[in-house]
């Protein structure tokens, strides 16, 4: 695997807006890429996408995932001021956005940009600048508009309900950093895309049927946890590694999950991929994430016979202004490369 292009691919990807509710765009570039290779694919209800690329074995079937929905917002109000008040889509905190340039979407498919601010921004003015609290009332939605009040923000087509979607600020060093917003989870979907198009360049037949699933809702809880064949015997979600205080999972490896806040990953499929990372030189970390859930996760509480796992790139600051390193996309690739050709533990 081509690891530029896989970075090159994620700038792609987290340049396309796609809060969780609103992934229609990315869905179908994503659709798009794989028709490119030839690869069947099919679109859920729900409007997540599932590709599959037939094994020998038919009867038993493996799935991956990788989500493309991202963290964003919603408007709730139009002030009388004609600013916005935001509700916020996904698990994250209002000072992670404060100063953000973002863009609304109408539901007419019109794009307004503005930034996300403090309502007591100007420290000229507002003494309690620095102390007042980061949170849905104090902040909001400065638009470039010439607008004064709610009816004019109205007659540009904004309503309550509109979408709004962070800038990612995408950049990629000469050090092999890629730094944005929204590499959760979208390196893990350029990823599993680069794995796909490597395993149809050297025409490798898969041991087993195997299903990759770019789900639309983890951000919210339920992106994997419907379509699963019955055949479905293993199930491996690729989501970012968290990084902080106490945890093992760093910017260079592939982190393996023990356990998240949904508890203990399957013991003998983690033992499993951490053979693989040992038979194949591919550097690994351990870990637990206290305050996570992945699709995996939801796959188990929706009540699927399966086996689950959980891998991906370590991602540092994650939900706010996230950064990899190449090394991590590598060594991620490597062990899915590996893994999808293994056999499976049960």
């Amino acid at each position: 695997m081509n690891t530029k292009e896989t970075i090159q691919l994620i700038a792609k990807l987290v340049s396309i807006p796609s809060p969780s509710g609103n992934t229609y765009e990315v869905i179908s570039y994503v659709e798009n890429y794989l028709k490119e290779l030839n690869v069947e694919t099919m679109r859920n209800r729900k409007g997540g996408l599932i590709a599959t690329l037939p094994g020998k074995d038919t009867n038993k079937h493996r799935m991956l995932t990788a989500h493309v929905d991202t963290l964003g917002a919603i408007v709730k109000e139009i002030k009388p001021s004609g600013r916005l008040k935001l509700d916020l889509i996904g698990g994250f905190k209002y000072n992670s956005i404060e100063g953000e340039y973002c863009e609304i979407e109408t539901s007419s498919g019109k794009k307004i940009t503005g930034t996300i601010l403090m309502h007591q921004t100007s420290v000229h003015v507002y003494k309690d600048a620095g102390k007042a609290e980061r949170n849905q009332e104090n902040m909001e939605v400065r638009l470039d508009e010439v607008v004064h009040n709610a009816e004019e923000v109205r007659a540009l087509g904004i309503e309550v309900g509109d979408f709004v979607s962070f800038d990612p600020r995408v950049q990629i060093t000469s050090s092999g950093y890629i730094k944005s917003r929204h590499l959760d989870d979208k390196a893990s979907v350029a990823i599993l895309l680069q794995l796909i198009q490597q395993l149809r360049a050297e025409k490798i037949e898969l041991p087993y049927t195997t299903h990759f699933l770019i789900s639309n809702n983890e951000e919210i809880g339920y992106g994997g946890n419907s379509n699963i064949t019955p055949e479905t015997v293993e199930y491996l979600a690729v989501d970012m590694g968290a990084m902080g205080d106490g945890q093992a999972t760093d910017e260079y490896t592939v982190s393996i999950c023990v356990k998240d806040a949904s508890g203990p990953y399957h013991y003998e499929l983690r033992k499993k991929l951490v053979q693989l990372a040992k038979d194949n030189d591919i550097r690994y970390k351990l870990d637990i994430y206290p305050f996570y859930g992945s699709d995996a996760s939801a796959a188990i509480r929706a009540g699927h016979d399966i086996v689950h796992g959980l891998i991906g790139p370590g991602i540092d600051s994650s939900h706010a202004f996230e950064r990899t390193h190449e090394s991590s996309i590598e060594n991620t690739a490597k062990l899915l490369y590996h893994y999808v050709q293994s056999k499976m533990v049960l």
